[in-house]
Protein backbone atom coordinates (compact mmCIF):
# COMPACT_ATOMS: atom_id res chain seq x y z
CA UNK A 1 0.00 0.00 0.00
CA UNK A 2 1.36 3.16 -0.75
CA UNK A 3 0.52 6.33 1.42
CA UNK A 4 0.39 9.61 -0.49
CA UNK A 5 1.54 12.38 2.32
CA UNK A 6 3.26 15.04 0.77
CA UNK A 7 3.00 15.91 -2.99
CA UNK A 8 6.17 16.22 -4.81
CA UNK A 9 5.37 18.97 -7.81
CA UNK A 10 7.29 18.52 -11.32
CA UNK A 11 6.96 21.34 -14.25
CA UNK A 12 5.15 19.64 -17.41
CA UNK A 13 7.98 21.24 -19.41
CA UNK A 14 10.98 19.13 -17.69
CA UNK A 15 8.85 16.26 -18.98
CA UNK A 16 7.46 17.02 -21.68
CA UNK A 17 7.75 18.79 -25.25
CA UNK A 18 5.60 20.25 -27.82
CA UNK A 19 5.71 17.57 -30.75
CA UNK A 20 8.20 19.19 -33.30
CA UNK A 21 7.74 16.53 -36.03
CA UNK A 22 6.01 17.27 -39.42
CA UNK A 23 3.70 14.47 -41.32
CA UNK A 24 2.60 15.22 -45.03
CA UNK A 25 -1.12 16.17 -45.44
CA UNK A 26 -1.64 14.02 -48.46
CA UNK A 27 -1.67 10.99 -45.80
CA UNK A 28 -4.30 12.32 -43.45
CA UNK A 29 -8.15 11.58 -43.47
CA UNK A 30 -11.26 13.05 -41.62
CA UNK A 31 -10.48 10.74 -38.84
CA UNK A 32 -6.98 11.26 -38.18
CA UNK A 33 -6.79 15.13 -38.49
CA UNK A 34 -7.27 16.99 -35.60
CA UNK A 35 -8.56 20.43 -34.83
CA UNK A 36 -9.67 22.91 -32.74
CA UNK A 37 -13.30 22.26 -34.03
CA UNK A 38 -13.53 18.24 -33.75
CA UNK A 39 -11.70 18.42 -30.67
CA UNK A 40 -14.90 18.53 -28.20
CA UNK A 41 -15.49 21.00 -25.63
CA UNK A 42 -15.59 20.37 -21.75
CA UNK A 43 -13.41 17.30 -22.04
CA UNK A 44 -15.70 15.16 -24.02
CA UNK A 45 -12.68 13.73 -26.81
CA UNK A 46 -12.59 14.35 -30.35
CA UNK A 47 -14.94 13.30 -33.37
CA UNK A 48 -14.00 13.37 -37.07
CA UNK A 49 -13.10 16.39 -38.63
CA UNK A 50 -15.15 17.84 -41.31
CA UNK A 51 -12.03 18.74 -43.15
CA UNK A 52 -8.50 17.35 -43.93
CA UNK A 53 -5.56 19.18 -44.94
CA UNK A 54 -4.30 17.52 -48.60
CA UNK A 55 -1.35 19.27 -49.14
CA UNK A 56 1.50 20.53 -47.50
CA UNK A 57 3.09 19.62 -43.75
CA UNK A 58 1.13 19.85 -40.11
CA UNK A 59 2.27 18.74 -36.77
CA UNK A 60 2.42 15.37 -36.27
CA UNK A 61 0.92 13.54 -33.41
CA UNK A 62 1.48 10.20 -32.36
CA UNK A 63 -0.25 7.76 -29.95
CA UNK A 64 -0.50 8.28 -26.40
CA UNK A 65 0.49 11.87 -27.40
CA UNK A 66 -1.80 14.82 -25.25
CA UNK A 67 -3.71 17.44 -28.03
CA UNK A 68 -4.98 20.37 -26.23
CA UNK A 69 -6.77 23.07 -28.35
CA UNK A 70 -5.33 26.41 -27.74
CA UNK A 71 -7.69 28.80 -28.83
CA UNK A 72 -10.28 29.90 -25.66
CA UNK A 73 -8.58 27.14 -22.90
CA UNK A 74 -12.12 28.03 -21.08
CA UNK A 75 -14.03 25.56 -23.38
CA UNK A 76 -11.89 22.90 -21.82
CA UNK A 77 -10.89 20.87 -24.76
CA UNK A 78 -8.55 17.84 -24.89
CA UNK A 79 -7.70 14.16 -26.19
CA UNK A 80 -5.62 11.27 -25.50
CA UNK A 81 -4.73 10.50 -28.79
CA UNK A 82 -5.42 6.49 -29.56
CA UNK A 83 -4.03 6.65 -33.28
CA UNK A 84 -1.60 8.17 -35.26
CA UNK A 85 -2.05 11.69 -37.48
CA UNK A 86 -1.75 15.25 -37.39
CA UNK A 87 -2.69 18.45 -35.54
CA UNK A 88 -3.49 22.12 -36.81
CA UNK A 89 -1.21 24.88 -35.53
CA UNK A 90 -3.98 25.84 -33.10
CA UNK A 91 -3.49 22.26 -31.45
CA UNK A 92 -0.77 21.77 -28.36
CA UNK A 93 0.07 18.72 -28.90
CA UNK A 94 2.27 17.55 -26.12
CA UNK A 95 4.28 14.69 -26.31
CA UNK A 96 6.20 13.08 -22.60
CA UNK A 97 9.94 12.39 -23.00
CA UNK A 98 11.13 11.37 -19.27
CA UNK A 99 10.17 7.53 -19.59
CA UNK A 100 9.81 8.17 -15.35
CA UNK A 101 6.71 9.39 -16.14
CA UNK A 102 3.04 7.63 -17.81
CA UNK A 103 1.37 9.68 -20.46
CA UNK A 104 -1.99 8.93 -19.26
CA UNK A 105 -1.59 9.71 -15.99
CA UNK A 106 -0.10 13.02 -17.33
CA UNK A 107 -3.49 13.48 -19.29
CA UNK A 108 -5.29 12.90 -16.26
CA UNK A 109 -3.29 16.28 -14.39
CA UNK A 110 -4.12 18.11 -17.45
CA UNK A 111 -7.60 17.28 -17.47
CA UNK A 112 -8.46 18.85 -14.50
CA UNK A 113 -10.06 22.71 -14.23
CA UNK A 114 -7.58 24.05 -12.68
CA UNK A 115 -5.34 23.21 -15.71
CA UNK A 116 -7.69 25.55 -18.18
CA UNK A 117 -8.21 27.83 -15.17
CA UNK A 118 -3.88 28.51 -15.50
CA UNK A 119 -3.90 28.21 -19.03
CA UNK A 120 -6.74 31.16 -18.94
CA UNK A 121 -4.91 33.59 -16.77
CA UNK A 122 -1.46 33.21 -19.38
CA UNK A 123 -3.73 33.56 -22.07
CA UNK A 124 -3.45 36.87 -24.88
CA UNK A 125 -6.62 37.85 -26.19
CA UNK A 126 -9.93 39.18 -24.79
CA UNK A 127 -12.55 38.00 -27.91
CA UNK A 128 -10.30 34.63 -29.04
CA UNK A 129 -7.99 33.97 -26.17
CA UNK A 130 -4.96 32.20 -26.99
CA UNK A 131 -2.93 30.55 -24.38
CA UNK A 132 0.76 31.24 -23.51
CA UNK A 133 3.08 27.91 -24.78
CA UNK A 134 5.51 28.85 -22.73
CA UNK A 135 3.42 29.28 -19.33
CA UNK A 136 1.83 26.17 -20.20
CA UNK A 137 5.02 24.22 -19.83
CA UNK A 138 5.19 25.78 -16.41
CA UNK A 139 2.25 23.82 -15.07
CA UNK A 140 2.75 21.64 -12.22
CA UNK A 141 2.44 18.13 -12.86
CA UNK A 142 2.77 15.81 -10.03
CA UNK A 143 5.62 13.36 -8.82
CA UNK A 144 4.36 9.99 -7.81
CA UNK A 145 5.77 6.85 -8.21
CA UNK A 146 5.53 4.81 -11.21
CA UNK A 147 3.12 2.17 -9.56
CA UNK A 148 1.04 5.14 -8.20
CA UNK A 149 0.68 6.72 -11.48
CA UNK A 150 -0.50 3.37 -13.31
CA UNK A 151 -3.09 2.76 -10.16
CA UNK A 152 -4.43 6.24 -10.59
CA UNK A 153 -4.74 6.56 -14.16
CA UNK A 154 -6.10 2.79 -13.97
CA UNK A 155 -9.60 3.55 -11.61
CA UNK A 156 -9.51 7.22 -14.00
CA UNK A 157 -9.09 5.18 -17.14
CA UNK A 158 -11.70 2.51 -16.26
CA UNK A 159 -14.58 5.20 -15.95
CA UNK A 160 -13.71 7.08 -19.12
CA UNK A 161 -13.72 3.63 -20.96
CA UNK A 162 -17.10 3.22 -20.04
CA UNK A 163 -18.05 6.33 -21.31
CA UNK A 164 -16.79 5.89 -24.25
CA UNK A 165 -18.49 2.09 -24.79
CA UNK A 166 -21.88 4.04 -23.59
CA UNK A 167 -21.03 6.66 -26.51
CA UNK A 168 -20.40 4.01 -28.58
CA UNK A 169 -23.53 2.00 -28.16
CA UNK A 170 -25.53 5.70 -28.49
CA UNK A 171 -24.33 6.00 -32.19
CA UNK A 172 -25.40 2.60 -32.94
CA UNK A 173 -28.57 3.57 -31.69
CA UNK A 174 -29.03 7.04 -33.13
CA UNK A 175 -27.76 5.40 -36.62
CA UNK A 176 -30.21 2.67 -36.19
CA UNK A 177 -33.24 5.47 -35.62
CA UNK A 178 -32.00 7.58 -38.82
CA UNK A 179 -32.41 4.03 -40.64
CA UNK A 180 -35.51 3.26 -39.88
CA UNK A 181 -36.50 7.02 -40.30
CA UNK A 182 -35.10 7.05 -43.80
CA UNK A 183 -36.88 3.66 -44.93
CA UNK A 184 -40.70 4.17 -43.95
CA UNK A 185 -40.55 8.32 -43.54
CA UNK A 186 -38.75 9.43 -46.47
CA UNK A 187 -37.90 6.86 -49.03
CA UNK A 188 -41.51 5.27 -48.66
CA UNK A 189 -43.42 8.98 -48.82
CA UNK A 190 -46.57 8.73 -50.77
CA UNK A 191 -48.03 11.31 -52.67
CA UNK A 192 -51.00 11.91 -50.77
CA UNK A 193 -49.32 12.41 -47.27
CA UNK A 194 -50.11 16.31 -46.16
CA UNK A 195 -47.21 18.91 -46.05
CA UNK A 196 -46.86 21.31 -43.71
CA UNK A 197 -44.51 23.88 -42.45
CA UNK A 198 -42.88 22.63 -39.57
CA UNK A 199 -44.26 25.81 -37.45
CA UNK A 200 -48.05 24.99 -38.00
CA UNK A 201 -47.54 21.27 -36.08
CA UNK A 202 -44.03 22.26 -33.77
CA UNK A 203 -43.63 25.16 -30.87
CA UNK A 204 -40.96 26.80 -32.56
CA UNK A 205 -39.53 29.84 -29.85
CA UNK A 206 -36.65 31.94 -29.30
CA UNK A 207 -34.77 30.86 -26.04
CA UNK A 208 -34.12 33.39 -23.39
CA UNK A 209 -30.75 35.19 -23.32
CA UNK A 210 -28.22 34.46 -20.15
CA UNK A 211 -24.58 35.33 -20.09
CA UNK A 212 -22.35 33.59 -17.90
CA UNK A 213 -22.10 36.29 -15.78
CA UNK A 214 -25.93 36.18 -15.31
CA UNK A 215 -25.86 32.23 -14.64
CA UNK A 216 -26.30 30.79 -11.03
CA UNK A 217 -24.15 28.25 -9.78
CA UNK A 218 -25.96 24.85 -11.16
CA UNK A 219 -26.19 22.07 -13.08
CA UNK A 220 -28.63 22.77 -15.81
CA UNK A 221 -26.87 23.02 -19.38
CA UNK A 222 -27.15 26.62 -21.16
CA UNK A 223 -27.31 26.02 -24.57
CA UNK A 224 -26.22 28.79 -26.57
CA UNK A 225 -24.58 29.44 -29.93
CA UNK A 226 -21.93 26.53 -30.20
CA UNK A 227 -22.56 22.71 -30.90
CA UNK A 228 -22.54 22.00 -27.39
CA UNK A 229 -23.51 23.78 -24.17
CA UNK A 230 -21.59 26.81 -23.04
CA UNK A 231 -21.48 26.54 -19.21
CA UNK A 232 -24.28 25.70 -16.39
CA UNK A 233 -27.08 27.46 -14.79
CA UNK A 234 -29.11 26.58 -11.26
CA UNK A 235 -32.65 27.16 -13.59
CA UNK A 236 -33.83 25.06 -16.72
CA UNK A 237 -37.00 26.49 -19.08
CA UNK A 238 -37.01 23.59 -21.39
CA UNK A 239 -37.96 20.35 -20.71
CA UNK A 240 -36.47 17.19 -21.75
CA UNK A 241 -36.48 16.19 -25.46
CA UNK A 242 -36.18 19.06 -26.68
CA UNK A 243 -34.57 20.43 -30.49
CA UNK A 244 -32.22 23.37 -29.90
CA UNK A 245 -30.83 25.52 -33.07
CA UNK A 246 -27.87 27.33 -32.49
CA UNK A 247 -28.86 31.31 -32.72
CA UNK A 248 -25.67 33.16 -34.26
CA UNK A 249 -21.92 32.54 -34.73
CA UNK A 250 -20.08 30.21 -36.84
CA UNK A 251 -21.99 27.31 -35.82
CA UNK A 252 -25.58 29.18 -36.75
CA UNK A 253 -28.16 26.89 -37.06
CA UNK A 254 -26.65 23.89 -35.78
CA UNK A 255 -29.13 20.99 -35.34
CA UNK A 256 -28.88 19.35 -31.73
CA UNK A 257 -31.27 17.43 -29.32
CA UNK A 258 -31.71 17.00 -25.34
CA UNK A 259 -32.77 14.34 -23.50
CA UNK A 260 -32.31 16.42 -20.01
CA UNK A 261 -33.69 19.73 -19.13
CA UNK A 262 -31.63 22.67 -20.46
CA UNK A 263 -32.02 26.37 -20.23
CA UNK A 264 -32.13 27.65 -23.75
CA UNK A 265 -30.36 30.95 -24.67
CA UNK A 266 -28.82 32.30 -28.44
CA UNK A 267 -30.71 29.28 -29.86
CA UNK A 268 -34.01 28.13 -31.17
CA UNK A 269 -35.80 25.65 -29.77
CA UNK A 270 -38.37 23.12 -31.15
CA UNK A 271 -41.27 20.80 -29.65
CA UNK A 272 -43.80 18.82 -31.24
CA UNK A 273 -47.15 17.73 -29.49
CA UNK A 274 -45.30 14.47 -27.96
CA UNK A 275 -41.58 13.37 -27.60
CA UNK A 276 -42.51 11.27 -30.75
CA UNK A 277 -43.28 14.07 -33.10
CA UNK A 278 -39.73 15.89 -31.77
CA UNK A 279 -38.03 12.60 -32.52
CA UNK A 280 -39.18 12.83 -36.12
CA UNK A 281 -38.74 16.61 -36.63
CA UNK A 282 -34.96 16.06 -35.37
CA UNK A 283 -34.39 13.66 -37.99
CA UNK A 284 -36.14 15.72 -40.44
CA UNK A 285 -34.21 19.09 -39.53
CA UNK A 286 -30.63 16.86 -38.92
CA UNK A 287 -31.27 15.36 -42.43
CA UNK A 288 -31.47 19.14 -43.87
CA UNK A 289 -28.40 20.50 -41.97
CA UNK A 290 -26.83 21.86 -44.85
CA UNK A 291 -29.88 23.66 -45.83
CA UNK A 292 -30.47 24.97 -42.11
CA UNK A 293 -26.77 26.57 -42.37
CA UNK A 294 -27.24 27.99 -45.48
CA UNK A 295 -30.28 29.85 -44.22
CA UNK A 296 -28.27 31.77 -41.79
CA UNK A 297 -28.20 35.52 -42.47
CA UNK A 298 -25.45 38.27 -42.09
CA UNK A 299 -21.70 37.90 -42.70
CA UNK A 300 -19.96 39.40 -39.83
CA UNK A 301 -22.39 37.77 -37.42
CA UNK A 302 -24.53 35.09 -39.17
CA UNK A 303 -27.74 34.09 -37.28
CA UNK A 304 -30.69 31.61 -37.68
CA UNK A 305 -33.76 32.86 -36.92
CA UNK A 306 -37.23 31.02 -35.36
CA UNK A 307 -38.55 31.62 -38.56
CA UNK A 308 -36.56 30.01 -40.58
CA UNK A 309 -37.16 27.06 -39.10
CA UNK A 310 -40.80 27.87 -38.94
CA UNK A 311 -40.81 27.54 -42.65
CA UNK A 312 -39.26 24.61 -43.07
CA UNK A 313 -41.63 21.72 -45.19
CA UNK A 314 -42.35 18.69 -43.19
CA UNK A 315 -44.94 15.47 -43.80
CA UNK A 316 -47.80 15.40 -41.37
CA UNK A 317 -47.75 11.59 -41.16
CA UNK A 318 -50.24 8.90 -41.14
CA UNK A 319 -51.84 7.42 -38.15
CA UNK A 320 -51.15 3.89 -38.51
CA UNK A 321 -47.57 4.98 -39.33
CA UNK A 322 -46.83 6.59 -36.34
CA UNK A 323 -49.10 4.09 -34.12
CA UNK A 324 -46.03 1.32 -35.49
CA UNK A 325 -43.60 2.84 -35.04
CA UNK A 326 -43.58 5.34 -32.22
CA UNK A 327 -42.53 2.49 -29.24
CA UNK A 328 -39.46 1.44 -31.46
CA UNK A 329 -38.36 5.30 -31.65
CA UNK A 330 -39.14 6.22 -27.76
CA UNK A 331 -37.58 3.15 -26.58
CA UNK A 332 -34.00 4.06 -28.53
CA UNK A 333 -34.57 7.45 -27.47
CA UNK A 334 -34.98 6.40 -23.68
CA UNK A 335 -31.70 3.79 -23.71
CA UNK A 336 -29.96 6.59 -25.35
CA UNK A 337 -30.78 9.54 -22.67
CA UNK A 338 -30.36 6.28 -19.73
CA UNK A 339 -26.94 5.83 -21.34
CA UNK A 340 -26.11 9.97 -21.01
CA UNK A 341 -27.68 9.96 -17.54
CA UNK A 342 -25.11 6.84 -16.87
CA UNK A 343 -22.61 9.17 -18.19
CA UNK A 344 -23.16 12.18 -16.16
CA UNK A 345 -22.78 9.67 -13.14
CA UNK A 346 -19.46 8.16 -13.93
CA UNK A 347 -17.99 11.79 -15.30
CA UNK A 348 -18.96 13.14 -11.90
CA UNK A 349 -17.52 10.33 -10.00
CA UNK A 350 -14.22 10.90 -11.81
CA UNK A 351 -14.19 14.15 -11.78
CA UNK A 352 -14.73 14.15 -7.67
CA UNK A 353 -11.83 11.56 -7.58
CA UNK A 354 -9.40 13.40 -9.51
CA UNK A 355 -8.21 15.80 -7.83
CA UNK A 356 -8.66 13.33 -5.02
CA UNK A 357 -6.33 11.44 -6.28
CA UNK A 358 -3.69 14.05 -7.33
CA UNK A 359 -3.95 16.00 -4.28
CA UNK A 360 -3.18 12.72 -2.04
CA UNK A 361 -6.49 13.10 -0.22
CA UNK A 362 -7.04 9.77 -1.12
CA UNK A 363 -4.28 6.75 -0.81
CA UNK A 364 -3.52 4.05 -4.13
CA UNK A 365 -2.72 0.85 -3.69
CA UNK A 366 -2.40 -2.29 -5.26
CA UNK A 367 -4.52 -6.23 -4.33
CA UNK A 368 -4.47 -8.85 -6.71
CA UNK A 369 -3.29 -6.76 -9.50
CA UNK A 370 -5.91 -4.28 -9.00
CA UNK A 371 -6.37 -0.85 -8.04
CA UNK A 372 -7.91 -0.20 -4.76
CA UNK A 373 -8.90 3.19 -3.20
CA UNK A 374 -9.78 4.37 -0.09
CA UNK A 375 -9.69 7.31 1.89
CA UNK A 376 -7.91 8.22 4.91
CA UNK A 377 -11.20 8.49 6.90
CA UNK A 378 -12.31 5.07 7.23
CA UNK A 379 -15.82 4.43 5.83
CA UNK A 380 -17.97 1.54 6.93
CA UNK A 381 -18.31 -1.41 4.97
CA UNK A 382 -22.56 -1.32 5.21
CA UNK A 383 -23.45 -3.22 1.63
CA UNK A 384 -26.90 -2.04 1.55
CA UNK A 385 -25.67 1.17 1.89
CA UNK A 386 -23.15 0.42 -1.34
CA UNK A 387 -26.19 -1.63 -3.14
CA UNK A 388 -28.57 1.99 -3.00
CA UNK A 389 -25.69 4.15 -4.03
CA UNK A 390 -25.25 1.98 -7.39
CA UNK A 391 -28.99 2.13 -8.06
CA UNK A 392 -29.68 5.60 -7.46
CA UNK A 393 -26.48 6.62 -9.32
CA UNK A 394 -27.79 4.16 -12.36
CA UNK A 395 -24.77 2.22 -11.97
CA UNK A 396 -24.06 -1.46 -12.63
CA UNK A 397 -21.09 -3.38 -12.97
CA UNK A 398 -20.23 -3.70 -17.01
CA UNK A 399 -17.75 -3.66 -19.94
CA UNK A 400 -14.11 -2.18 -18.24
CA UNK A 401 -15.91 -0.90 -15.26
CA UNK A 402 -16.19 -4.26 -13.09
CA UNK A 403 -18.04 -4.41 -9.70
CA UNK A 404 -14.42 -4.71 -7.61
CA UNK A 405 -13.55 -0.93 -9.07
CA UNK A 406 -17.35 0.55 -8.50
CA UNK A 407 -17.09 -0.22 -5.02
CA UNK A 408 -13.46 0.86 -4.82
CA UNK A 409 -14.74 4.10 -5.83
CA UNK A 410 -18.15 4.08 -3.36
CA UNK A 411 -15.47 3.62 -0.78
CA UNK A 412 -13.46 6.58 -1.64
CA UNK A 413 -16.54 8.91 -1.80
CA UNK A 414 -17.06 10.57 1.87
CA UNK A 415 -19.94 9.18 3.41
CA UNK A 416 -22.08 12.61 3.78
CA UNK A 417 -21.01 13.02 0.02
CA UNK A 418 -22.91 9.88 -1.33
Amino acid sequence: MIIITMMNKVKLGDIADYSDSRIDCSSLSIENYVGTDNIKQNKQGKENSQYAPNSGFTTEYRKNDILVANIRPYLKKIWFATNDGGSSADVLTIRIKDKKYLPRFVYYNLFQDVFFDYAMKGSKGSKMPRGDKKQILDFPICDFELSSQSSIAHVLSSLDDKIELNNKINKELENLARTIYEYWFVQNAEENWERKKIGEIAEVIRGSMITEKQTKNGIIKVVAGGVDYSYCHSEYNRERNTITVSGSGANAGYVNFWRERIFASDCTTVRGKTDFDTILIHQHLKRNQENIFRSAKGSAQPHVYPSDIKDIWFYEFPHNLKKKFTPIFVAINEQIAKQLFQNNNLAQLRDFLLPLLMNGQIIVGEAQDEPIIKPFKKVADDDMKYQIWKTQNGLAARGDIDEHTLRNIYEAIDENDR
